[in-house]
């Protein structure tokens, strides 16, 4: 197993080499260029290897990984026209343990091997070993403390990683010495239990809400006890029902706890959920200093600390809107997010919403784009009409059965349903108070789609490419403030919030049928969802607006920046019957499980969710979509709950027909690890013994 001994040093001088020892911001930390492996074993050493480790998590944001690992072949998201790790969202015959090249099928050469997040896991685990080894070198016992709770979360972390996806895994707690290649696979109970170790000792030993290395980034007793709660959960859950029973009361107890510690720590949630992402208005801005952010992979636009890994996940959200008809909207930095059509929300990502009330679904939706280039002068648009509109309506709307959407579309009576929306006027702007999406009536527009026409769910009709690319992406990446078109994003990433951590508090209860307090929890979390009085149900905004800072926001550059952010959403043209409001709305649910929103009920009838537990557990995950849409984990959630299956059948046509049981629940053990394997005596494996490595079915 040569990949994760020679590991035990690159990924630390690599780490080191970019990030330094600590400071505020460790980003902000000057390059050292000169470390031998004794400089770990100095106490000065080890506190930069602790700091060095937060350059470890940049890896999940870095490539195509981020996504086709953790969102795809799931109930959310499915595969647009780009076909780089569709075997991921299909299940089909390239996802297995060698990976997928062009020369075995695959799209091209970005498509991700199951091997990456194995090895990459495993360079965090050998710098957290060596720090929990040597640590009592540092006689500050408060530095020692440090070093040891961060290395004890890292590696916490990386093998809850490992374990959520690949079951068990090989548990490598000690500093290795020289090239070992005999190891032993740890069954997944063995392996949870390392994970839940790591994590309670990380969460007694952080001091508290102490933000060593700047707010927002640092790892606290809050961010332990939240990833304490999901390790907890996650043993005391479906996948795992074989072996677990005796783990469940006592978990699910200790995972209330640790949420309540989070919870407590941290106060209570943002108010807008806008601020979460969609207000991003550039490096280190105030929303990615919340208190509700619990963990995140920090980032910003000095090159020097960029490391071997930027932010690439400004690609993934958005569809392909340069190459609609008639190109009237260009890409470019202007826009946050690149047209890389790698995520396409499936129907259950738009249906799982209350569309007149949630306000999170337009807030997360980008619906509209403005037209920053004139394709046709005869057409009499000008640069700044909307270019690109999305309706999204629910499927007992009738308004638009009779109309012919797609690319350039006359339609007189679209942007002017019963007279109610005044006309739009050029170069006006939403302002969160203020307007609502129009354009001039009987004005072309260009590319038009909507969700349903006479019941039926249209929206992937309109495209033109062979599988849709037209479709409404979310916008938790988006980033204006980028050097070059395919320059790195310079936000940060959140991977852990409050948001959540209700959420977990609130599935916990569910599975001790506490659900009266379950309800509580959900209501926290819906309660912010609520419109609030005096907002603008017809504002959007999101990371482009970055741009607004940047060196580039000159000339031509600056032009299309404002004709293409409108600042304007759909939601007055996607619920028609709604008359323009700044009312507050409501979402808090009065009971649980009985009786949910119609959204809801259709879903959990799809599923067959039939007892007071199975509604609620579904009802916790139709909540998980919208509080947490695009975050990087619905697969694993899925996966834990032992609802994957299902809930890809029933909403991802993509993955339906190859998705199988007692399979997918787990990922294939890359191959290139078990064919360096060696036995005690150094004789290779035999191919009975390779396959004992395996998961079934791969």
């Amino acid at each position: 197993m040569n990949k994760i001994k020679k590991l035990n040093i690159s990924f630390v001088i690599i780490a080191i080499l970019s990030l330094t020892s600590c400071s505020k911001d460790f980003l902000d930390e000057e390059l050292t260029t000169q470390y031998s492996t004794e400089y770990f074993e100095t106490a000065e050493g080890l506190e930069a290897l602790t700091v060095s480790l937060y350059g470890n998590i940049r890896w999940h944001f870095g490539y195509e990984w981020a996504y086709g690992l953790t969102l795809y072949g799931t109930d959310e998201f499915t595969n647009a026209n780009d076909l780089t790790n569709e075997m991921w969202n299909t299940y089909d015959s390239r996802l297995g343990p060698l990976g997928a090249t062009p020369s075995t099928g695959a799209a091209n050469w970005n498509a991700t091997s199951p091997a990456a997040l194995w090895d990459e896991m495993y360079y965090g685990i050998s710098s957290a070993n060596t720090i929990i080894a040597n640590a009592d070198i540092i006689d500050n016992e408060e530095i020692k403390n440090r070093c040891l709770a961060h290395a004890y979360f890292l590696r916490g972390y990386n093998y809850y990683r490992l374990t959520a996806q690949y079951g068990g895994v090989v548990l490598q707690t000690e500093p290795a010495v020289g090239v070992v290649r005999n190891f032993e696979r740890s069954t997944e109970e063995e392996s949870w239990e390392q994970v839940i170790s790591d994590f309670r000792n990380a969460y007694n030993l952080f001091a508290g809400e102490v933000f060593t290395y700047g707010k927002g980034i640092t790892w606290t007793k809050a961010t332990a006890a939240h990833f304490l709660a999901k390790a907890l959960l996650f043993r005391s859950s479906e996948r795992n029902s074989d072996w677990n029973s005796a783990y469940i009361q006592s978990d699910l107890q200790e995972a209330i706890d640790a949420c309540s510690y989070a919870i407590g720590a941290r106060g209570t949630l943002t108010n807008n959920y806008s601020d979460l992402y969609a207000n991003w208005t550039g490096v280190d801005c105030e929303i990615e200093q919340l208190d509700e952010i619990l963990m995140a992979a920090g980032h910003n636009a000095d090159g020097a600390t960029t490391g071997r890994f930027g932010n690439r996940t400004y690609n993934y959200f958005t569809p392909q809107f340069s190459n609609f008809s008639g190109g009237w909207v260009r890409r470019g930095v202007w826009i946050g997010g690149m047209d890389f059509q790698r995520c396409r929300p499936t129907e259950y990502a738009y249906a799982v919403y209350d569309h007149v009330n949630d306000a999170r679904m337009w807030k997360t939706f980008k619906t509209v784009y403005g037209i920053n280039n004139i394709a046709d002068n005869n057409l009499g648009l000008e640069s700044g009409d909307p270019g690109i509109v999305m309706i999204l309506n629910s499927q007992n709307d009738n308004t638009y059965d009779g109309y012919n959407f797609g690319a350039y579309v006359q339609n007189p009576d679209w942007v002017d349903v019963n007279g109610r929306l005044p006309e739009w006027e050029e170069g006006s702007r939403q302002t969160e108070t203020a307007g609502t999406l129009t354009s001039t009536p009987g004005q072309y527009v260009p590319n038009v789609s909507v969700l349903y026409q006479n019941g039926e769910y249209v929206a992937p009709n309109f495209k033109s490419q062979p599988i849709c690319n037209f479709f409404a992406g979310i916008n938790k990446t988006d980033d204006g403030s980028r050097f070059a078109e395919k320059g790195d994003a310079h936000r940060d990433v959140t991977m852990a919030r409050l948001g959540e951590t209700y959420l977990l508090r609130a599935e916990c209860y569910v599975r001790l049928e506490q659900y009266g307090n379950a309800l509580n929890d959900i209501n926290v979390v819906r309660e912010r969802a609520q419109w609030k009085a005096g907002e603008n149900r017809s504002f959007y905004s999101d990371g482009s607006q970055a741009f607004e800072n940047n060196a580039l926001n000159t000339g031509t550059a600056a032009d299309n920046y404002v004709y293409s952010n409108l600042n304007m959403n759909t939601y007055y043209l996607s619920n028609p019957d709604i008359a323009v409001t700044t009312d507050a709305s409501d979402l808090m649910l009065t009971s649980f499980p009985g009786n949910l929103p119609a959204e809801d009920e259709a879903i959990l009838t799809a599923v067959g969710a039939g007892s007071d537990y199975e509604r609620a557990l579904h009802f916790i995950l139709n909540e998980r979509t919208r509080e947490l849409l695009g975050e990087w984990q619905r697969w694993e959630t899925l996966s834990r709950t032992g609802t994957l299956i299902s809930r890809a059948r029933a909403f991802n046509p993509e993955a339906s027909t190859g998705i199988t049981e007692n399979k997918h629940e787990l990922r294939p053990i890359p191959q290139s690890f078990i064919d360096g394997l060696l036995n005690d005596d150094g004789t290779n494996l035999t191919d009975a013994q390779k396959a004992e490595w395996q998961n079934p079915g791969y």
